[in-house]
């Protein structure tokens, strides 16, 4: 099961293939309600589209609570953020959720005849000189995890399920995907291992084809780079408001996060949700007062939050967040009032963010992250201003989202298991 974190790449057609050695480069993104977005709606208003965003953040939480066990510009789907690659020879470009959730990269396939309904072309693998079915001998099959099978022809078949109820099954097999990059140079993986859907399902938006899977696992994108991205990626995410400006996912040594204000904290490893980035909160504090962070969590193994930069809010434990929350309302002068949407419980009659806040720290194990007002508040209406946080429902599991991560350079480097965060102008990176 897997948490969809919403990413889409939109890859060239041009081959260039990766050096030996760590390789730099950048993806632009762009936020789902930009006018660059095929997701925009110009019919809607900013707060429709955030109202939307909302909606989103809320379900796929409730979702998560039911689980029991290159240069492309990127688009946000259900989690936000959408990105193009290209796979085959010759390059077919395809959109695709990228996920850092779950592992595998797939993309529906001809034919398709149980697939959701696609606006753009299918990916033909009969038309790329590169694609080759993954025998089910080949230790390669393993990379499809244990819900893997074989065919009447001993091929690997590969089956994922997402926290949603949306699922893929196809073909397990390799071929080359190829991602842009800010230096004009695509870069092409040969031998990638991705998934063939044949049958597809579930909340995926027409304008998709699959998902491009940055999880933790071997299957995972990030460590199919090798070399390339020396286990490394990170994002710069621009505050919800300012959806028409970019921002950046990079890879390999364009991922680097150092400098003044760089803090960093270890990455989890939970055997029953390995493919999270599982880190481990100890406190949160409100001005001078710290709030203890429940140590006990479903992910087990010392981790008690997942980052996760699809989900809009961020999701605390249902008596932290009341106490939490509580504290943060206490601390300012403005009025009470009610979400018009009715998503948020603590929100507050003004004209814009410009308001005095309280200091807001969270603080992670070996890394303490100061909250500006644009992490702890959004605009839900021309008057009103909601605290950008929502208790779980008592099984689910706790996230730290993206509104907390806007205006963070936020890196992972998956070979040293750790996650840093660095405050930025994500609109000026």
């Amino acid at each position: 099961m897997a948490l969809i974190f919403s990413l889409i790449f939109l890859i060239s057609s041009a081959v260039f293939a990766a050096a030996s050695g760590e390789y730099g480069f950048s993806v632009e993104m762009i936020h789902r309600d930009s006018p660059k977005s095929p997701m925009y709606n110009p019919s809607e208003t900013h707060y429709h589209r955030l109202a939307n965003t909302l909606r989103r953040s809320i379900l796929l939480n409730k979702a998560v609570g039911l689980l029991d066990t290159a240069e492309a510009p990127m688009f946000n789907d259900r989690g936000e953020y959408l990105v193009e690659v290209s796979l085959g020879t010759p390059p077919f470009p395809i959109l695709a959720i990228a996920d850092t959730g779950s592992d595998i990269v797939w993309t529906q396939c001809q034919p398709c005849p149980k697939c959701y309904e696609q606006t753009a072309p299918m990916f033909d693998p009969n038309k790329s000189s590169t694609y080759k079915i993954i025998p089910c001998s080949s230790p390669s099959c393993a990379l499809a995890g244990q819900e893997r099978s074989c065919s009447d022809r001993s091929e690997c078949q590969y089956s994922i399920s997402y926290g949603d109820g949306s699922h893929s099954n196809g073909d397990f097999a390799v071929d080359t995907l190829t991602m842009g990059s800010t230096s004009g140079r695509p870069v092409a993986f040969p031998r990638t291992v991705v998934g063939c859907g044949h049958d597809s399902a579930g909340t995926f938006s027409t304008n998709v084809s699959g998902i491009v899977g940055l999880g933790r696992g071997p299957a995972s994108l990030v460590p199919q780079m090798g070399a390339a991205s020396g286990g490394k990626f990170s994002y710069c995410l621009t505050p919800i408001g300012d959806s028409a400006k970019s921002s950046k996912l990079n890879f390999g040594s364009n991922a680097q996060v150092v400098g003044s204000g760089t803090v960093s904290t270890p990455i989890k490893t939970s055997d029953r949700f390995n493919s999270f980035y599982s880190l481990n909160i100890e406190a949160m504090s409100v001005g001078g007062k710290r709030f203890e962070f429940p140590a006990a969590s479903a992910l087990g193994d010392g981790a008690n939050v997942i980052i996760d930069s699809g989900t809009t809010l961020t999701i605390l434990p249902t008596e932290f967040y009341s106490t939490f929350v509580t504290a943060i309302s206490d601390s300012i002068s403005l009025e009470r009032t009610e979400d018009p949407n009715q998503f948020l419980d603590f929100c507050f009659k003004t004209t814009n963010l410009d308001f005095e806040v309280p200091s807001v720290t969270v603080h992670f194990e070996g890394a303490d992250v100061p909250l500006r007002r644009e992490n702890v508040f959004v605009m839900v209406a021309e008057n009103v201003a909601c605290l950008a946080f929502r208790g779980g429902d008592g099984q689910s599991i706790s996230i730290y989202g993206n509104i907390a991560q806007n205006n963070f350079l936020v890196g992972y480097d998956v070979t040293r298991n750790s996650v840093s965060f660095k405050p930025a102008d994500c609109s000026a990176v």
